[in-house]
Protein backbone atom coordinates (compact mmCIF):
# COMPACT_ATOMS: atom_id res chain seq x y z
CA UNK A 1 0.00 0.00 0.00
CA UNK A 2 1.40 3.39 -1.02
CA UNK A 3 0.91 6.60 0.93
CA UNK A 4 0.72 9.93 -0.89
CA UNK A 5 3.69 11.88 0.45
CA UNK A 6 3.63 14.29 -2.52
CA UNK A 7 6.99 13.05 -3.72
CA UNK A 8 8.75 13.61 -0.39
CA UNK A 9 10.94 10.90 1.13
CA UNK A 10 9.56 8.96 4.12
CA UNK A 11 11.60 10.69 6.84
CA UNK A 12 10.91 14.23 5.65
CA UNK A 13 7.27 13.34 4.94
CA UNK A 14 6.90 12.16 8.55
CA UNK A 15 8.17 15.55 9.69
CA UNK A 16 5.89 17.41 7.27
CA UNK A 17 2.88 15.30 8.30
CA UNK A 18 2.29 13.78 4.85
CA UNK A 19 3.49 10.36 6.04
CA UNK A 20 1.09 10.52 8.95
CA UNK A 21 -1.41 8.69 11.11
CA UNK A 22 -4.27 10.24 9.15
CA UNK A 23 -2.79 9.28 5.77
CA UNK A 24 -2.21 5.67 6.86
CA UNK A 25 -5.80 5.36 8.10
CA UNK A 26 -7.17 7.09 5.00
CA UNK A 27 -5.38 4.77 2.60
CA UNK A 28 -6.31 1.62 4.55
CA UNK A 29 -9.96 2.62 4.37
CA UNK A 30 -9.77 3.89 0.78
CA UNK A 31 -8.43 0.61 -0.64
CA UNK A 32 -10.59 -1.53 1.66
CA UNK A 33 -7.52 -3.30 2.96
CA UNK A 34 -9.53 -5.26 5.53
CA UNK A 35 -11.34 -6.96 2.62
CA UNK A 36 -8.14 -7.62 0.65
CA UNK A 37 -6.02 -9.35 3.32
CA UNK A 38 -6.91 -11.73 6.14
CA UNK A 39 -4.30 -10.43 8.61
CA UNK A 40 -4.46 -7.15 10.49
CA UNK A 41 -0.86 -5.98 10.46
CA UNK A 42 0.88 -3.09 8.70
CA UNK A 43 4.66 -3.02 8.30
CA UNK A 44 5.73 0.61 8.08
CA UNK A 45 9.25 1.95 7.45
CA UNK A 46 11.12 2.89 10.60
CA UNK A 47 11.76 6.46 9.45
CA UNK A 48 8.01 7.06 9.25
CA UNK A 49 7.68 6.62 13.03
CA UNK A 50 7.80 10.37 13.91
CA UNK A 51 4.62 10.96 11.91
CA UNK A 52 2.51 7.93 12.84
CA UNK A 53 0.79 6.93 16.08
CA UNK A 54 0.55 3.13 16.12
CA UNK A 55 -2.15 3.27 18.80
CA UNK A 56 -4.33 5.63 16.75
CA UNK A 57 -3.96 3.47 13.64
CA UNK A 58 -4.99 0.36 15.59
CA UNK A 59 -7.95 2.16 17.12
CA UNK A 60 -9.31 3.75 13.92
CA UNK A 61 -8.77 1.04 11.31
CA UNK A 62 -8.03 -2.12 13.26
CA UNK A 63 -4.51 -2.72 11.93
CA UNK A 64 -1.52 -3.24 14.20
CA UNK A 65 1.60 -1.29 13.20
CA UNK A 66 4.94 -3.10 13.08
CA UNK A 67 8.00 -0.98 12.42
CA UNK A 68 10.07 -2.51 9.67
CA UNK A 69 13.65 -1.77 8.62
CA UNK A 70 14.87 1.59 7.34
CA UNK A 71 15.49 0.36 3.79
CA UNK A 72 13.04 -1.51 1.57
CA UNK A 73 15.79 -3.85 0.39
CA UNK A 74 15.98 -5.30 3.92
CA UNK A 75 12.30 -6.33 3.96
CA UNK A 76 12.84 -9.93 2.74
CA UNK A 77 15.41 -10.59 5.47
CA UNK A 78 13.18 -8.84 8.01
CA UNK A 79 10.21 -11.06 7.13
CA UNK A 80 12.29 -14.23 7.01
CA UNK A 81 13.67 -13.36 10.45
CA UNK A 82 10.25 -13.40 12.06
CA UNK A 83 9.72 -9.64 11.72
CA UNK A 84 12.84 -8.90 13.73
CA UNK A 85 15.31 -6.31 12.45
CA UNK A 86 19.03 -6.87 12.78
CA UNK A 87 21.03 -4.00 14.27
CA UNK A 88 22.28 -2.81 10.87
CA UNK A 89 18.68 -2.63 9.62
CA UNK A 90 17.94 0.00 12.28
CA UNK A 91 21.06 2.07 11.69
CA UNK A 92 21.04 4.85 9.13
CA UNK A 93 24.28 5.43 7.26
CA UNK A 94 25.15 8.51 5.23
CA UNK A 95 28.39 7.65 3.51
CA UNK A 96 30.12 9.80 0.94
CA UNK A 97 28.59 7.65 -1.83
CA UNK A 98 25.11 8.10 -0.36
CA UNK A 99 25.64 11.85 -0.11
CA UNK A 100 27.10 12.16 -3.58
CA UNK A 101 24.19 10.38 -5.24
CA UNK A 102 21.88 13.12 -3.93
CA UNK A 103 23.85 15.95 -5.56
CA UNK A 104 22.14 15.69 -9.00
CA UNK A 105 18.77 15.93 -7.25
CA UNK A 106 19.83 19.10 -5.45
CA UNK A 107 21.21 20.60 -8.65
CA UNK A 108 18.04 19.80 -10.59
CA UNK A 109 16.01 21.84 -8.12
CA UNK A 110 18.24 24.87 -8.72
CA UNK A 111 18.14 24.90 -12.53
CA UNK A 112 14.87 26.79 -13.11
CA UNK A 113 15.39 29.58 -10.55
CA UNK A 114 19.00 29.89 -11.70
CA UNK A 115 17.93 30.77 -15.24
CA UNK A 116 15.87 33.68 -13.93
CA UNK A 117 18.62 34.77 -11.53
CA UNK A 118 21.29 34.70 -14.25
CA UNK A 119 19.07 36.77 -16.54
CA UNK A 120 18.71 39.31 -13.72
CA UNK A 121 22.49 39.30 -13.21
CA UNK A 122 23.10 40.22 -16.86
CA UNK A 123 20.46 42.95 -16.81
CA UNK A 124 21.76 44.52 -13.58
CA UNK A 125 25.31 44.29 -14.93
CA UNK A 126 24.39 46.54 -17.86
CA UNK A 127 23.24 49.49 -15.74
CA UNK A 128 25.82 52.24 -16.14
CA UNK A 129 26.27 56.03 -16.17
CA UNK A 130 25.11 55.81 -19.81
CA UNK A 131 21.83 54.26 -18.61
CA UNK A 132 22.53 50.82 -20.10
CA UNK A 133 25.59 49.26 -21.70
CA UNK A 134 25.30 46.01 -23.60
CA UNK A 135 29.05 45.44 -23.45
CA UNK A 136 29.00 45.90 -19.66
CA UNK A 137 25.97 43.61 -19.42
CA UNK A 138 27.95 40.92 -21.20
CA UNK A 139 31.35 41.41 -19.54
CA UNK A 140 30.19 42.14 -15.98
CA UNK A 141 27.32 39.70 -16.40
CA UNK A 142 29.72 36.88 -17.19
CA UNK A 143 31.74 37.68 -14.08
CA UNK A 144 28.57 37.68 -11.99
CA UNK A 145 27.41 34.43 -13.57
CA UNK A 146 30.74 32.75 -12.84
CA UNK A 147 30.56 33.85 -9.20
CA UNK A 148 26.97 32.61 -8.92
CA UNK A 149 27.73 29.22 -10.48
CA UNK A 150 30.78 28.73 -8.27
CA UNK A 151 28.51 29.45 -5.31
CA UNK A 152 26.14 26.71 -6.46
CA UNK A 153 28.99 24.23 -6.81
CA UNK A 154 30.44 25.18 -3.43
CA UNK A 155 27.13 24.78 -1.60
CA UNK A 156 25.35 22.00 -3.50
CA UNK A 157 28.37 19.83 -4.39
CA UNK A 158 31.23 20.38 -1.98
CA UNK A 159 29.16 20.72 1.19
CA UNK A 160 27.50 17.28 0.73
CA UNK A 161 30.84 15.67 -0.12
CA UNK A 162 32.73 17.27 2.78
CA UNK A 163 29.78 17.31 5.18
CA UNK A 164 31.25 15.40 8.18
CA UNK A 165 34.55 17.28 8.02
CA UNK A 166 33.30 20.84 7.69
CA UNK A 167 33.20 22.64 11.06
CA UNK A 168 30.01 23.94 12.70
CA UNK A 169 26.66 22.16 12.88
CA UNK A 170 24.66 24.69 10.88
CA UNK A 171 24.54 23.96 7.17
CA UNK A 172 24.33 27.61 6.19
CA UNK A 173 27.65 28.22 7.96
CA UNK A 174 29.19 25.21 6.23
CA UNK A 175 28.05 26.82 2.98
CA UNK A 176 29.60 30.13 4.00
CA UNK A 177 32.96 28.40 4.54
CA UNK A 178 32.98 26.61 1.17
CA UNK A 179 31.59 29.76 -0.48
CA UNK A 180 34.42 31.88 0.87
CA UNK A 181 36.98 29.48 -0.57
CA UNK A 182 35.18 29.40 -3.93
CA UNK A 183 34.75 33.19 -3.91
CA UNK A 184 38.42 33.79 -3.22
CA UNK A 185 39.27 31.48 -6.12
CA UNK A 186 36.91 33.41 -8.41
CA UNK A 187 38.26 36.84 -7.48
CA UNK A 188 41.89 35.73 -7.84
CA UNK A 189 41.09 34.15 -11.22
CA UNK A 190 39.49 37.33 -12.52
CA UNK A 191 42.42 39.37 -11.26
CA UNK A 192 42.76 42.90 -12.63
CA UNK A 193 39.73 42.54 -14.90
CA UNK A 194 37.51 43.58 -11.96
CA UNK A 195 37.83 46.42 -9.47
CA UNK A 196 38.42 45.86 -5.76
CA UNK A 197 34.79 46.72 -5.07
CA UNK A 198 33.59 44.25 -7.69
CA UNK A 199 35.91 41.58 -6.27
CA UNK A 200 34.34 42.03 -2.85
CA UNK A 201 30.83 41.92 -4.33
CA UNK A 202 31.56 38.71 -6.24
CA UNK A 203 33.06 37.15 -3.12
CA UNK A 204 29.92 38.06 -1.16
CA UNK A 205 27.68 36.73 -3.95
CA UNK A 206 29.46 33.37 -4.09
CA UNK A 207 29.34 33.04 -0.32
CA UNK A 208 25.62 33.89 -0.07
CA UNK A 209 24.65 31.50 -2.86
CA UNK A 210 26.77 28.71 -1.38
CA UNK A 211 25.20 29.26 2.05
CA UNK A 212 21.68 29.00 0.63
CA UNK A 213 22.46 25.95 -1.51
CA UNK A 214 24.05 24.19 1.47
CA UNK A 215 21.07 24.97 3.69
CA UNK A 216 18.78 23.35 1.12
CA UNK A 217 20.61 20.08 1.76
CA UNK A 218 19.16 19.93 5.29
CA UNK A 219 16.13 18.23 3.74
CA UNK A 220 18.20 15.34 2.44
CA UNK A 221 20.33 14.42 5.44
CA UNK A 222 19.86 12.49 8.70
CA UNK A 223 22.08 15.08 10.40
CA UNK A 224 19.09 17.36 11.03
CA UNK A 225 15.62 17.38 12.60
CA UNK A 226 12.53 19.37 11.55
CA UNK A 227 12.87 21.72 14.53
CA UNK A 228 16.60 22.07 13.87
CA UNK A 229 15.98 22.96 10.24
CA UNK A 230 13.40 25.59 11.22
CA UNK A 231 15.82 27.10 13.73
CA UNK A 232 18.61 27.16 11.16
CA UNK A 233 16.39 28.84 8.58
CA UNK A 234 15.46 31.55 11.08
CA UNK A 235 19.16 32.19 11.59
CA UNK A 236 20.47 31.75 8.07
CA UNK A 237 17.86 33.28 5.76
CA UNK A 238 18.06 36.83 7.20
CA UNK A 239 21.86 36.77 6.78
CA UNK A 240 21.50 35.52 3.20
CA UNK A 241 18.87 38.16 2.36
CA UNK A 242 21.06 40.96 3.73
CA UNK A 243 24.02 39.65 1.73
CA UNK A 244 22.02 39.41 -1.52
CA UNK A 245 20.50 42.88 -1.10
CA UNK A 246 23.98 44.27 -0.44
CA UNK A 247 25.28 42.51 -3.55
CA UNK A 248 22.50 43.93 -5.76
CA UNK A 249 22.91 47.52 -4.52
CA UNK A 250 26.70 47.45 -4.65
CA UNK A 251 26.82 45.73 -8.06
CA UNK A 252 24.52 48.37 -9.60
CA UNK A 253 26.45 51.18 -7.90
CA UNK A 254 29.93 49.91 -8.83
CA UNK A 255 30.09 51.52 -12.34
CA UNK A 256 29.16 54.91 -10.84
CA UNK A 257 31.92 54.92 -8.21
CA UNK A 258 34.77 53.35 -10.16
Amino acid sequence: MVLDTRGINVWCAAGKKTFSTEEVIRQVQRVGLDRVVSHRELILPQLGAPGVSAQAVKKDCGFKVTWGPIRARDLPAFLNNGRKAETEMRQLTFSIAERTVLIPVELSLIVKPSLIILLAVFILSGISPNIFSFSAAWFRGLNGAVAYLFGIVAGAVFVPILLPWLPMRQFYIKGILTGLVAGIFVTFSLGASVTRLESFILLLLTTAVSSYAAMNFTGATPFTSPSGVEKEMRQGIPIQIIAVVTVIIAWVAAPFVS
